[in-house]
């Protein structure tokens, strides 16, 4: 009998849509913006997608949680999963200690791999809590939760983590080493980008299914190439009756100085003409923008380097209400060519399953790439 551990960080994701950029340290004020459990419900689609494709008896497998808000709380219910214990109790609320003493029990009770939600920060804890357990190469799989998903052992959606999991559990995937990266959330805040590597862990190797971890992009020697691409978005878009919405990171940024804006790296900002009226906005200040305009609106995205991801990492303010009043159509990527090297398709994950499909119905989108030079590329929805 194959034992899996079971485990949800319940704060993972919910600073997102608020525009707090990250959620450690930071639930409490999120919740009293308004937001939403992300991370537990997106386990529970996991695993309500596992129990539908999983084509093995189900009596086969001994699930291991916390009981509670870090477990038993997100399985999905009046289903057959199989036999189910808890090794942990997690009411209240819960913190980086808890994870670590939920991972320890876990291995105490002898799990053979851990399927976790939450996002760098929760792997961070739980790589740290196999290592002083003497477990470094315990397999893991990530459910995506977080505001910010840089380590490989993350699954593109949780639909792909179901995937995944089966697809392990029938020996069709080997485990491989991949890297555990995270952000300084301070400084994240505060505008700056700094990614650290923490560690290596485990997780079943599949490039379809699995993320990849985030690539930086070093773009000095490409000011030409910038410069090009500001000309042809202030030439084409830059005018008085059209909404330009400003994605997050560095190409944009960096192209929005070239036409005279002041856009933060991390947040998303928005322009009519010349003049920048929305800054580091959530998804209550993008939908108040949309709806108060009556012109046309461009949404301007630059896909994550190494994993591809052009919606559904480090930008949740983009939420399927937003994406919906700007349509797909408005929507336009922006790469340089350096970044193209590490990108062979667009990822889409918007939380929403019909948006989903009408991006996947598209097959294709357009990314604009230099002045006036444009070029299509396949999108990815798991």
């Amino acid at each position: 009998m194959t034992r899996l551990g079971v485990l949800v960080n319940p704060d993972a994701g919910l600073g997102g849509r608020v525009g707090l950029k990250g959620s450690d340290g930071q639930a409490e004020l999120a919740r009293s913006m308004g937001a939403e459990d992300r991370s537990g419900p997106r386990m529970t689609k996991a695993l309500g997608h596992f129990i539908s494709i999983h084509r093995k008896d189900l009596n086969d497998l001994h699930w291991i949680t916390s009981e509670g808000r870090m477990g038993t709380d997100w399985f999905p219910e009046a289903v057959n999963i199989g036999d189910l214990s808890t090794t942990h109790s997690s009411e209240g609320e819960t913190t980086a200690t808890h994870t670590r003493e939920a991972v320890a029990a876990m291995l105490e009770a002898g799990i053979d791999l851990l399927l976790y939600a939450g996002g760098d920060g929760t792997t961070r804890d739980i790589v740290e809590a196999l290592e002083a357990h003497g477990n470094p190469n315990k397999p893991l799989i990530g459910v995506p939760t977080g505001v910010k998903m840089h380590s490989g052992c993350f699954a593109s959606s949780p639909k792909a983590a179901a995937e995944v999991l089966s697809a392990w559990l029938f020996g069709d995937l080997l485990v491989s080493s991949t890297e555990v990266l995270d952000l300084d959330e301070d400084l994240y805040r505060g505008g700056e980008w700094v990614v650290r590597l923490y560690a290596e862990a485990f997780s079943p190797n599949s490039p379809r299914w699995m993320q990849g971890s985030k690539v930086l992009i070093q773009t000095e020697s490409e000011e030409d190439i910038l410069e090009g691409l500001s000309d042809h978005i202030k030439d084409s878009m830059i005018s008085e009756d059209r909404l330009v919405i400003w994605g997050s990171g560095g190409t944009l940024r960096a192209i929005g100085e070239m036409i005279g804006f002041e856009l933060t790296n991390l947040g998303i900002d928005a322009t009519i003409g010349l003049d920048q009226i929305g800054t580091d906005l959530d998804e209550a200040g993008l939908l108040n923008l949309l709806n108060s305009h009556s012109g046309a609106a461009t949404l301007l995205l630059s896909p994550m380097g190494g994993q591809g991801f052009l919606i559904g990492r480090g930008n949740l303010q983009l939420s399927p209400k937003v994406l919906r009043m700007i349509g797909i159509d408005g929507i336009m990527g922006v790469v340089t060519p350096a970044k193209l090297l590490t990108v062979r398709a667009l990822r889409i994950e918007t939380g929403d399953e019909e948006l989903d499909a009408e991006f996947a119905a598209r097959r294709y989108l357009k990314v604009l790439q230099g002045f006036r030079t444009t070029r299509i590329l396949p999108v990815s929805v798991d």
